[in-house]
């Protein structure tokens, strides 16, 4: 049996190698083989007595069954779903080229060659995400139309803009592959050469100094806020449309401070153009060992990670929807696809548990919901 494997970029779509699962006779072969498992097992029982040899004949042929059944059902779970013929569409609420972007290509070459099924990703940027969002729940719930973004499609953007849905009850995390972490930094240039003496320039320019963000409304407008505030440097925040032009001013020295996600940052980094003086996230970032946590430092408020998760519709039936998560860590537990991901920036951080991911979503929501209360906060 052939099947023929496409991975599609953006609809138009280059080749992947065929994957096909074994078949079931390949599973069940070594039974049936001389010198074979059950062969060692079934010799030394003819010297027992009739009743005793038959019994524990059963309880042994029941052993050796139980391994094989488990890998008979996992490969019917992938051919049950490999066996549709429409392609499996993944939208990324995000332009070609980004983060997002990256992770769902990469992701799902590999459930492509996986499960022996088109994978066709595509690009629907717009809106904070709800252009994306709105087009996955659109599409009928059975499992062929999924969405890959970030964890501030639910999170954050909700609360600073009317959506229309309700990012907790309409749609279902189906899994988290990776999280980010947000890094301060500076251009290489400012004086600063540690956190402690960063806070010191930035206090003797009280009023004065400035802080950019990538939006209005998210964790790296909220982490510099509430740096500003805790450390009662009275930065004016100057927000912009996305971080490169952020980043761009901050380089040359127009804004004094950001926090940016990882991702963006690491590059700039590595180049030598920014200078990073902290992390946000819970631990210390593989990237930048010997850079301490906002937590670290006395900022316990400063503590935002981001998600990389696949969504879908909460009216995906139950057996489906388990069926995608099993795919889809099967891919991202993938050690070829785990190192892509750290090349972007971002840690591989498996997790299909539903509830557990919701219940995160609520708190993480609840939690912005009160800073964008305490400063004010609006979208443009």
């Amino acid at each position: 049996m052939h099947v023929e494997t496409r991975f599609l970029r953006d609809g138009n779509g280059s080749g992947s190698s065929p994957s096909v699962m074994p078949h079931f006779d390949n599973f069940m072969s070594p039974i049936s083989k001389s010198g074979s498992p059950v062969r060692q097992i079934l010799d030394p029982l003819t010297e027992l007595s009739e009743t005793n040899r038959k019994w524990r004949l059963e309880m042994n042929l029941h052993r050796l069954a139980r391994p094989a059944m488990a890998l008979i059902t996992c490969s019917l779970a992938l051919n049950v779903w490999a066996s549709g013929e429409k392609p499996l569409r993944v939208i990324v609420p995000a332009p070609a080229g980004g983060t997002m972007d990256t992770a769902a290509r990469v992701v799902g070459q590999q459930i492509s060659a996986d499960i022996g099924r088109p994978v066709i990703v595509e690009n629907r940027p717009g809106a904070t995400g709800s252009i994306g969002l709105s087009a996955m729940l659109q599409a009928a719930p059975d499992g062929n139309t999924i969405l890959l973004g970030a964890s501030n499609l639910l999170v954050e953007a909700p609360q600073v803009m009317k959506v229309p849905y309700d990012p907790l009850k309409d749609i279902v995390t189906i899994a988290r592959v990776a999280s980010s972490s947000y890094v301060l930094v500076t251009g290489a240039s400012y004086p600063a050469k540690d956190f402690q003496s960063l806070v010191a320039q930035l206090k003797a320019r009280k009023g004065k100094s400035s802080f950019a963000s990538y939006g209005m409304g998210t964790v790296s407008q909220y982490s510099g806020l509430i740096l500003s505030s805790q450390a009662e440097l009275d930065m004016q925040h100057v927000g912009y449309a996305g971080s490169p032009p952020a980043l761009q001013d901050v380089i040359g020295g127009q804004v004094d401070v950001m926090f940016d996600g990882m991702v963006t940052s690491l590059p700039l980094i590595k180049s030598g153009m920014l200078r990073p003086y902290a992390v946000s996230g819970k631990s210390r970032s593989r990237y930048f060992p010997d850079v301490p946590t906002m937590t670290e430092l006395g900022y316990r408020d400063i503590q935002f990670q981001g998600q990389v998760c696949f969504y879908g519709s909460s009216k995906l039936p139950a057996d489906v929807l388990a069926k995608l998560q099993a795919i889809i860590k099967r891919a991202a537990d993938a050690p070829a696809v785990q190192q892509k991901l750290i090349d972007v920036g971002v840690e591989p951080d498996v997790s299909i548990d539903s509830a557990a991911l919701l219940a995160e979503n609520k708190l993480l929501s609840q939690r912005n919901a009160a800073i964008v209360k305490k400063f004010n906060i609006q979208a443009n």
